[in-house]
C-alpha cells in the first residue's frame, strides 16, 4: 500500500489564560497522531481542560536530538505530528528548530498553528515603537557574557527584547544600566495573560529600586523591552549644533552653552558638551 506523507503541526499553546486557546489549535491536537510536548505534564493538564486525549511523547532540549529521527519516521509513515512548548509558540526559546529544518529538509510538510507568543503580547503592551524590534531569547546568565552581547547591541535603533528569569532581573538591569546608560526606557511583562499579570515602566535605575523593593516582582519570568537607540544626527543637525555652541560659547562657560543648546536643539547635553570638548571650545575654564 502507498505511504503518504504525514503533516507536522507547529502549534501555539496559551500562555497562561486558557481562553486565548485558538478553536484551530484545539482541532488539531485533538485530531494528530501524535503530540510532541516540550513538558508532557503541562500540556497533559491543557489537553485535560479542553476534554482532549491524546498520544504524548516527551520532547524537549536533552532529548530532542535522539527523538529528531523516529518522530521524521512517522511523518514519513504518513501519520501526523504536532509539535507544542510549554507555553506560547514553539520555537521561540523553545526546542523544536532541528525538528523543523529536518522536515523541510525531507520534503515533509510543515504547518504553523499560530496564537500566542509573550515577546508579541509584550511589545503591544509596552508603548515601545513596533515597527522595529529585535528579539534574542534569554539573556545569557554569566555578568560578563551579558555585558559582551549588550555592548553588541548599543547602536541598534529597533526596540530590544530579551526573556529573563525574575531571579535574574536585577543583574539584567544593571547591566542594561552599566552598558546602555541610564535613560533607555524599559518595560517589563510578567505573569503575562495570567491572574498576577503585570507592567513595569521606567529608567533601569527606577525599575532596579522597584525590583528590589518587591519580591514579588522577582518571580516567574520576564519579557524585558529597552527603547532602542536613538539615530545618529545628520550632517546639518551635526551643523546646526556646531553654530549654536559656538555662539553661546562666545558668553557662556561650555557646561552652561551645552545645557542651553540642549534646551534650544533638542540634542542631549552632553552629547553637546562632548561636540564642544572636540571643537576646542572648553577655553574657558570648564
Amino acid at each position: 500500500m502507498q505511504q503518504h506523507s504525514g503533516v507536522l503541526y507547529v502549534v501555539a499553546t496559551p500562555i497562561g489564560n486558557l481562553g486565548d486557546m485558538t478553536e484551530r489549535a484545539r482541532k488539531v491536537l485533538a485530531e494528530v497522531d501524535l503530540i510532541a510536548a516540550e513538558d508532557t505534564r503541562e500540556t497533559l493538564r491543557l489537553l485535560s481542560h479542553f476534554g482532549i486525549t491524546a498520544k504524548l511523547r516527551a520532547y524537549h532540549e536533552h532529548n530532542e536530538t535522539a527523538m529528531r529521527e523516529p518522530l521524521l519516521r512517522m511523518l514519513e509513515e504518513g501519520r501526523s505530528i504536532a509539535l507544542v512548548s510549554d507555553a506560547g509558540t514553539p520555537l521561540i526559546s523553545d526546542p523544536g528548530y532541528t525538528l523543523v529544518a529536518a522536515a523541510r529538509e525531507r520534503g515533509l510538510s510543515v504547518v504553523p498553528v499560530p496564537g500566542p507568543s509573550a515577546l508579541i503580547c509584550a511589545l503591544s503592551a509596552s508603548g515601545l515603537p513596533s515597527d522595529r524590534f529585535l528579539f534574542l531569547g534569554f539573556l545569557p546568565r554569566g555578568r560578563a557574557q551579558r555585558r559582551v552581547l549588550l555592548e553588541s547591541l548599543a547602536h541598534e535603533p529597533g526596540t530590544l527584547i530579551f526573556y529573563e528569569s525574575a531571579k535574574r532581573a536585577l543583574a539584567s538591569l544593571e547591566d542594561l544600566q552599566a552598558v546602555l546608560g541610564q535613560q533607555r526606557r524599559v518595560v517589563i511583562g510578567r505573569e503575562l495573560t495570567k491572574r498576577f499579570e503585570t507592567f513595569l515602566d521606567g529608567l533601569p535605575g527606577e525599575l532596579i529600586e522597584r525590583l528590589e523593593h518587591d519580591a514579588e516582582q522577582r518571580l516567574g519570568e520576564l519579557v524585558i523591552l529597552v527603547q532602542g537607540a536613538a539615530s545618529a544626527p545628520d550632517e546639518a543637525q551635526c551643523a546646526e549644533w556646531e553654530r549654536v555652541l559656538r555662539v553661546l560659547c562666545e558668553s557662556l562657560p561650555l557646561s552652561q552653552a551645552a545645557a542651553v543648546g540642549a534646551r534650544l536643539t533638542g540634542a542631549k547635553k552632553n552629547r553637546l558638551y562632548r561636540l564642544g570638548l572636540e571643537l576646542g571650545l572648553a577655553a574657558r575654564g570648564d
